[in-house]
């Protein structure tokens, strides 16, 4: 536990230093995420989004755990 938790604090450092050339990856925009725009509304809704970090999340946790 103490070595997942060391390596997601890690990650989260480097997206963070990093953000500036990850912000223009097209996360939160992809075809399928729900965004609805009307008159003093707005709503946005990462279908896609969602599902890939999840698989993209499964996945390294798999890896690590082997």
């Amino acid at each position: 536990m103490q070595r997942f938790l060391l390596i997601t604090g890690a990650l989260l450092v480097l997206a963070g230093l990093f953000w500036p050339w990850l912000s223009r990856l097209p996360l939160g925009r992809l075809p399928g995420d729900i965004h609805i725009v009307r008159e003093g509304f707005s709503f946005h809704f990462p279908v896609m989004t969602s599902i890939l970090v999840s698989l993209l999340l499964s996945l390294l946790l798999w890896i690590f755990r082997r």
